[in-house]
């Protein structure tokens, strides 16, 4: 049996190849690292693990997909609408039904597509050259034609075509960002790992769709298409269920609730007609389906779309992207927000915070890559000019440096390592020139940083011929190289112990040390390794951090008062993760747990065991998805925020993913339903408070719109129980509600918050549309449009000469009185509607009556509306008597609300934004 069948056996993708030596690594591979493969070996492998490619999986067809948007109960009833209108000879009604059912799936059909661009965008992650060795010679390949076993060679500026073993590493780094979260590039080496290692320690192995920063490297393939890094979260997104929103499940329950009482309804009416009147059968079929019509409230999804869109709008103006409509309102019901650390909650920019030298710790001010701020010791400012060692400190971090730091735009921009660039703020600060000290003390030469050196070093000549070695790296490897420290203006013998203190010291605050050192060597051409290791004056140590945002510190808070929890989920440090926690005000068991210790909970254990832990460190993407998962089925709504590759499946299976606008990469923005255009946590928190806006403003539109059809049901199961003639018909039922909808309904949308809403605590994720307030005020209201509109018809057919075509006349400009006046009720829902903000404070509110009263109009004398509606002209006394109806409902309402505001109301607990009654008018909420 050949090798290459015995790998078709073995399977690349389950072996631990970062604990494998680079020679047992070629060797279960069965290739030559000098040679590589040949091209029979090349061809089997192929036919065995197929191209280097993710694998799309199956689509429905463009045809089920559209029609599987209509598989709605809410649309059915729409659709049954359109039909009987249409039946009725009522084609133009019936039209408009069928056109807002056609929108409302087009609408989700395109959405649909979303998470099959999401896979789209990992491929054109994926490198599309490669450099290999084939039968001993190097070629440049498509990365497709990749196998396990060739022999890859990488350098800056590549981007990883495969997963790869190190075989060879020289200074090499790569931006593994997207895959672990990490902020800074990490240092490759060929050298084996821990088996167990998590996959951001993993040094020995280059992943997929990764770049080279720095150094030049060779690996062997490992792991090709689905089985690399990236191809594991690729089939892992495309298995994610996306959840329903909050607001799509009530949606159901309350179309399956509606469409209940509306068949039983219509059914009843129909039996009792039949069986206790013994009216005829398609007379009183056509009586239920009356009834039905007047129930289905067919504006609703109108009123919801442009509310939604609206608060969409307005979202946008505050840095958030919307992408999936209903996600406006899943953000108003948000209970837990997991937040990845880089770039969110912190600038992503490293700023040094310490200065340790052997005299003293010094702390710097200032955040981010800007020169300014000063220097302080205990809350005492100092000049670091009066400082030598310290000033000697800040020199070697600025010439011991590659990086290079620009002002762009009023901006200043890093090009090279961040660290780096972060010690050339820090010299900025203390009034550095970096010109003039490379002028003064020019490079002769420098060994570049390397992973198994742990330092960099650079040579440098002054005006007098003497060369001095600056070195800078991590503090254990320096404190090896040196034998003396420099202690104000003298040098000493080296306190080893000592500086590992004070390092640890610095580390507990989340702080990423470097140390730096020097030597006077004299008149010396080159720089040797040798020269540089030993006897060198150890300086001091740097304290680097990336800075908690200031506004996310405020953001955090204010989440937590309004019952909003946080989690941080980062692929970085433990340590660090903790001090950035601790720094924003998460609140937290003071635990922190790592990917590998959520690996070892099992799922049934997970949801209680990290109830109360809010911060995890060394993440990987199932273990994101395992935390929001876990999260979902203690019932809790959550965002999830990410940027990498690593955040999408977990992104798509939140409530709602938040992808990151400027450092984000295609796929998590793809697999998200927001996009927050400024990378900024805040941006959420005020994301969090217009959804809550947008899910008011929903609930005001539905306890506006429901009275009028339980009235206009109610008023012809009335007549037919009592044998009278009806005093509406269908088609003027259907004008009242699309004509009240698209006018007087949408004018919510505008509404700004009631009261202060990032004090109340997130409404329960199983709260009902259909609340007992909800059933209360429809049942309240509905009877009062019933009893006015019903009450002018009935007086005015006590006169036989009065045509019903008047009275039905009266009866339809009642209703829609009725509901001008109720929409200045509805506009709060407690707070008084008498005041000048409450009658005036929505323009569209007002726009929208002088809307409402041109069509009533135009249905009352236009005389081609007179033929099709079978409308009258009305006179002044008539028109009279309707805005006394709306006048009546109007007073009685608001003295319901004054009840609410005593909690002398049965409903005024469950009554929404109850707890806001405290606020005098509408619209006086957090500034917007």
């Amino acid at each position: 049996m050949g090798k290459d069948d015995q790998l078709s056996r073995d399977d690349p993708g389950k072996t631990a190849w970062h604990a494998l030596s680079s020679d047992d690594a070629t060797a279960t591979l069965d290739v030559d690292p000098e040679h590589g493969l040949h091209d029979k070996a090349v061809t089997t492998r192929r036919e065995t693990f197929g191209a280097n490619r993710l694998q799309k999986g199956t689509r429905q067809s463009v045809l089920r997909r559209f029609l599987g948007q209509f598989n709605n109960l809410f649309l059915y009833l729409l659709l049954f609408a359109g039909l009987v209108t249409g039946l009725l000879g009522e084609y133009l009604d019936s039209g408009v039904i069928f056109s807002v059912v056609l929108i409302i799936g087009v609408i989700g059909f395109v959405q649909e597509g979303r998470a099959e661009r999401a896979l789209e965008s990992v491929q054109k992650i994926l490198s599309h050259d490669a450099r290999v060795t084939r039968d001993g010679k190097k070629r440049t390949l498509p990365a497709e034609e990749l196998v396990p076993g060739d022999i890859v060679h990488l350098e800056a500026g590549d981007s990883v075509p495969a997963d790869l073993r190190l075989l060879r590493a020289r200074n090499l780094q790569t931006q593994e960002a997207a895959l672990t979260g990490e902020s800074t590039a990490v240092e490759k080496s060929a050298d084996p790992v821990a088996e167990d290692a998590d996959i951001g320690d993993r040094a020995s192995l280059v992943h997929s769709g990764t770049v080279v920063t720095a150094g030049q490297g060779t690996g062997v393939v490992v792991r090709i298409g689905d089985e690399t890094e990236i191809g594991q979260i690729s089939t892992m997104l495309s298995e994610v269920e996306s959840l329903r929103t909050p607001l799509m499940r009530k949606l159901d329950s309350f179309t399956r609730t509606l469409s209940i009482a509306i068949l039983a309804l219509s059914v009843i009416v129909l039996l009792i007609g039949v069986f206790v009147w013994g009216r005829d059968w398609s007379e009183m079929f056509l009586a239920a389906v009356s009834i039905a019509v007047a129930a289905i409230p067919e504006g609703l999804p109108a009123v919801m779309t442009v509310t939604l869109a609206i608060g969409v709008e307005r979202m946008a103006r505050r840095n958030a992207i919307i992408r999936k409509l209903p996600a406006v309102e899943t953000l108003g019901a948000v209970t837990m927000i997991c937040a990845d650390k880089t770039g969110t909650l912190t600038r992503n920019e490293m700023t040094v915070k310490t200065l340790r030298s052997a005299a003293s710790e010094v702390e710097v001010e200032g955040v981010g890559y800007a020169p300014e701020g000063g220097f302080t010791v205990e809350g005492d400012k100092v000049d670091i000019s009066e400082h030598a060692d310290l000033r000697e400190m800040l020199r070697i971090g600025l010439l011991c440096n590659d990086a290079t730091l620009t002002r762009k735009d009023g901006e200043w921009r890093p090009e090279g390592d961040p660290m780096e660039a972060a010690l050339i703020a820090l010299a900025r600060k203390a009034e550095f020139d970096q010109e003039a000290e490379a002028a003064n003390r020019p490079r002769k030469d420098a060994i570049p940083f390397a992973s198994e050196r742990r330092y960099m070093a650079t040579l440098h000549e002054d005006d007098a011929g003497n060369c001095v070695i600056f070195v800078k790296g991590a503090p254990e490897r320096l404190l090896e190289m040196c034998g003396t420290e420099q202690h104000g203006d003298q040098t000493r013998e080296l306190d080893a112990d000592q500086w590992l203190v004070w390092a640890d010291e610095i580390a507990e605050r989340g702080q990423r040390l470097l140390a730096v050192a020097r030597k006077d060597v004299g008149e010396v051409s080159e720089l040797a390794e040798d020269e540089a290791e030993h006897d060198l004056i150890f300086q001091g140590l740097f304290g680097l951090i990336d800075p908690a945002r200031e506004e996310a510190i405020e953001s955090v808070g204010i989440c937590h008062e309004a019952g909003i929890g946080v989690k941080m989920i980062t692929g970085d440090h433990a340590r660090t993760a903790a001090s950035v926690a601790a720094t924003l005000g998460i609140r937290s068991s003071n635990e922190v747990l790592t990917g590998r210790e959520v690996e070892a909970i099992s799922d049934d254990d997970l949801p209680d065991r990290i109830a109360d832990v809010n911060v995890f460190a060394r993440a990987s993407p199932e273990h994101k998805l395992r935390l929001v998962t876990a999260l979902q089925s203690r019932g809790q709504i959550v965002a999830m925020t990410g940027d990498g590759v690593n955040d999408a499946p977990a992104l798509k299976r939140a409530d709602i993913g938040i992808a990151m606008g400027q450092e984000g990469t295609e796929v998590a923005r793809e697999a998200s339903a927001m996009v927050l255009a400024d990378d900024n946590f805040a941006s959420i928190e005020r994301a969090v408070e217009e959804g809550r806006v947008v899910y008011d403003n929903l609930r005001k539109s539905i306890l506006f719109l429901l009275p009028t059809n339980f009235a206009q049901a109610f008023i012809i199961v009335l007549a037919i129980l009592l044998g009278f003639v009806l005093p509406v018909t269908p088609v003027q039922i259907l004008w009242i509600n699309m004509v009240t909808a698209v006018t007087l309904g949408i004018a919510f949308a505008w509404e700004k918050a009631e009261g202060d809403l990032m004090t109340r605590a997130p409404r329960p994720p199983d709260e009902a549309l259909l609340t007992a307030f909800v059933l209360w005020r429809t049942a309240f209201v509905g009877m009062l449009l019933l009893s006015g509109a019903g009450l002018l018809f009935y007086l005015e057919q006590q006169d036989p000469d009065t045509p019903v075509e008047l009275a039905r006349t009266l009866a339809v400009n009642a209703l829609v009185m009725g509901q001008v006046f109720y929409l200045l009720n509805t506009r709060s829902f407690s707070a008084p509607a008498w005041t000048l903000s409450g009658l005036t404070g929505n323009r569209v509110v007002l726009i929208a009556i002088a809307a409402i009263i041109f069509l009533q109009l135009l249905l009352t004398y236009a005389p081609f509306m007179n033929t099709l509606f079978s409308t009258v002209p009305l006179d002044a006394r008539g028109w009279g008597l309707c805005i006394l109806v709306g006048i009546v409902v109007f007073v009685l309402v608001e003295g319901e609300k004054v009840l609410h505001r005593r909690g002398n109301f049965p409903f005024a607990s469950v009554a929404p934004g109850a707890e806001d009654a405290r606020s005098p008018e509408p619209g006086r909420g957090r500034g917007r």
